[in-house]
């Protein structure tokens, strides 16, 4: 006679593919029932963006379905997002899990597109996610998510002034292009550029966020600084191109987040090769080639993902509709949603490590 303890026994020795450890110690197995030779069970994963989804639940349906007298397995899958553990010297964010820093060493690499799509992506398979525009100086992910008439509604909180995010494809965006105009420039020294990211942080309605990604300015400062000083962080991810002078700013920002102790979740390589819209079964190396594979071997940081050039990349950045609405089956759509799963399932080992 099958019963629970004989299920969560058979699953015992099913891991999670990523963090390498028992679903059912990770208590990820529940809600188990027995009917007529039929189990049925929930299955919590750490991430809806799990990319091992499927060969979880086929590993688990194998095991079980050796049992004598077991003719079905039914596997409701959901997911509970781990909370970043957090730090004595920093401030963690009110219902925020995770926050993720999109950074490069280097401007015109192509940043804030993958950190639009990469959120947006996030949303598609199920998560909460909002975005924050870090690039004070040069606010580009309005006009990226559609929003470029957007403006922030305010209310009062306890603390003054609480912002409300603008909200499109899934996402809570805020961002210094809703609180000036289309052509004012932000003339600021660092202090008052801390501020505006400290008030991005604590003083906007977030609500319960699994992913809260923020889209960095270039560079190596003030910013920076900021962020990673101010809150505890699941991570960064470091955006380059193959080009020579674009890997070695990204070498310098990945590793000033190295030593503001700051994991590095993973290299991403954009505009990695351009596919003619003409011809999709070509591609060149307009940038050079390998140079993100090159940099990840040699600071043994994982290369996540490489995305292709293509004319409706750009269009759709330009539009206001990222790729990974307009045009899913895209390569570089595809390229994106594998980056987003791939950094959600990073955060998820940190966070149990």
């Amino acid at each position: 006679m099958v019963d629970i303890n004989t299920v969560l026994e058979t699953l015992r020795p099913v891991q999670d593919p990523e963090l390498q450890k028992s679903l059912v110690e990770l208590n990820m197995i529940r809600n188990v029932t027995i009917n007529e030779g039929k189990v049925s069970f929930t299955l919590v994963l750490t991430t809806p963006a799990c990319p091992l989804r499927e060969f979880i639940v086929e590993d688990c349906q194998k095991a079980l379905k050796n049992l004598p007298g077991i003719v079905d397995v039914n596997v409701n899958v959901t997911a509970e997002t781990p909370q970043q553990k957090p730090l004595p010297d920093r401030q963690s964010i009110p219902g925020v899990k995770n926050i993720i820093a999109i950074s490069s060493g280097k401007g015109g690499v192509g940043k804030s597109t993958v950190a639009v799509n990469v959120a947006v992506s996030l949303a598609i398979q199920g998560a909460k996610v909002g975005l924050i525009d870090a690039d004070i100086y040069g606010p580009n992910t309005p006009t990226m998510l559609g929003l470029s008439d957007a403006k922030l509604a305010v209310k009062q909180g306890p603390i003054g002034d609480i912002l409300e995010p603008a909200f499109n494809y899934g996402i809570k965006l805020v961002s210094m292009g809703f609180l000036i105009d289309r052509d004012q420039p932000v003339i600021w020294r660092g202090p008052m550029l801390n501020g505006v990211i400290r008030q991005f942080l604590y003083q906007v309605d977030w609500g319960e966020i699994d992913y809260l990604i923020v889209d960095m300015p270039p560079g190596t400062g003030d910013a920076q600084l900021s962020l990673a000083q101010a809150v505890p962080m699941a991570g960064a991810v470091i955006v380059t191109t193959p080009q020579t002078v674009s890997l070695v700013d990204s070498r310098r920002g990945l590793k000033m987040f190295q030593q503001l102790g700051i994991n590095i979740l993973g290299i991403v390589e954009n505009m990695s090769y351009f596919i003619p819209p003409d011809m999709p079964e070509k591609n060149y190396d307009l940038f050079g080639s390998g140079g993100g594979e090159k940099a990840s071997k040699e600071l043994q940081v994982p290369l996540i993902g490489c995305i292709p050039l293509e004319i409706t990349l750009r269009e759709g950045g330009d539009a206001g509709v990222p790729i990974t609405v307009s045009n899913p089956e895209s390569a570089s759509a595809k390229a994106l949603s594998k980056i987003a799963s791939q950094i959600a399932a990073k955060v998820s080992v940190f966070a149990f490590s």
